[in-house]
């Protein structure tokens, strides 16, 4: 047993990191975990920590690695935003927590993830901190890749890279952690691209796959704007409906919890003066729904992609394994209608949506134009 164990497919970063944190000599005080969505930054981020925390560097038995992996250890901050950015005043305040000496562990290890959601100015907040570290604080960030932190921060950051782990290796850890069954697990971690957690999230919810499956029957539907329309409308009230879910217990959840802080009982009337925490709290919520419904629709987008893959290289004669091989029927239908060319053009559209929607355009319209565009072209 290890703290590395999940940290599959990554061998050549967890020798680095492993490295470190057993001999000083070879440590600095800021790095950068960066790798595509679901290649496991977090956890590699956070095996990292409890390693540092570890005598044996990251026996994952000690007290240090138990405690740093179940989130509990006094000296590991792991922060993350559920919003679409970090604000200012959330950045200062880990600050804040970064320049006290270790209470237990050897190390402060400060994570932060999705270090890609700082925008500039946030991160010139952050960027002293790194800079000008006390001397027992380690800085961890994680992000898609090192373009998407802003170069004064990824200068003076030790990188390190993670790549998409095997399908195999993903199935394997499904099945070890989770108890799923080999077959669903290979089937899973392959419509997810080996995203390790969608490939845990697909294996375990058969509504899940359900609403993969029905995203890309909809492809097949398009056959002209009014269809486009219609399909479009579909996948962001599907998006909508997803993220509504995800968050709504939790809303209800956190909005209870505030006023009982505040000391109003259900159903009672807000005083004046905590009527701005209640809002905040509204605003906060928001920005997360906003988030959820983004990453849903981005990765409705993802699964379209990887059917036009399979598209094209059924078009081109690859020898490559399909990722939807249980929609072989939709696959080939697509590769019979057009030639590879629109394929292409098809996959750019996709990839244009995605784009538009990470610049804030209104997902219906970005949909919308990506659907038409989706429709055989005469």
């Amino acid at each position: 047993m290890s703290v590395w164990d999940d940290v599959v497919g990554q061998d050549h970063v967890v020798e680095v990191l492993r490295g470190a944190a057993g001999d000083e000599a070879a440590m600095t005080h800021a790095w950068l975990v960066t790798g595509p969505p679901g290649s496991g930054r977090s956890n590699a981020a956070r095996a990292f920590a409890a390693a540092l925390q570890c005598p044996a560097a990251g026996c994952g038995r000690c007290q240090a690695c138990t405690t740093t992996v179940a989130g509990t250890h006094a000296d590991v901050s792991v922060v993350a935003t559920e919003k679409v950015t970090f604000s200012i005043d959330e950045v200062r305040d880990l600050i804040g927590v970064a320049q006290r000496a270790p209470s237990q562990g050897r190390w402060r290890v400060m994570v932060l993830e999705d270090a890609d959601r700082m925008t500039e100015r946030t991160s010139n907040v952050l960027l002293k901190a790194i800079e000008e570290p006390p001397p027992r604080t380690v800085w961890v960030l994680c992000a898609p890749s090192p373009q998407d932190v802003v170069v004064t921060i990824r200068s003076r950051c030790r990188g390190v890279a993670l790549r998409v782990p095997p399908v195999g290796a993903v199935a394997d850890l499904l099945v070890r952690r989770d108890g799923i069954d080999r077959d669903v697990a290979v089937v899973a971690a392959r419509a997810a691209q080996s995203h390790i957690g969608m490939a845990r999230r697909l294996a375990r919810d058969p509504e899940a796959r359900a609403r993969r499956s029905r995203v890309l029957e909809l492809v097949g539907s398009v056959r002209g704007v009014g269809d486009a329309v219609l399909a479009a409308a579909e996948l962001v009230e599907t998006a909508t409906a997803e993220a509504k879910a995800a968050t709504e217990d939790r809303d209800a959840a956190e909005r209870t919890a505030l006023l009982r802080t505040l000391g109003v009982e259900d159903g009672g009337t807000l005083p004046p003066t905590s009527r701005a925490q209640v809002r905040q709290l509204e605003e906060d919520q928001k920005r997360r729904a906003t988030r959820t419904q983004r990453d849903m629709l981005d990765r409705a987008l993802v699964d379209l992609l990887s059917l036009y893959r399979d598209v094209l290289v059924l078009q081109l004669g690859a020898g490559v394994e399909a990722v939807n091989a249980a929609h072989g029927d939709l696959v080939r239908r697509l590769a019979e209608e057009c030639p590879a060319e629109q394929t292409l053009r098809r996959m750019d559209a996709v990839g244009e949506a995605r784009t538009r929607l990470e610049g804030n355009v209104a997902p219906l319209l970005a949909v919308e134009a990506m659907a038409v565009a989706l429709r055989p072209q005469a």
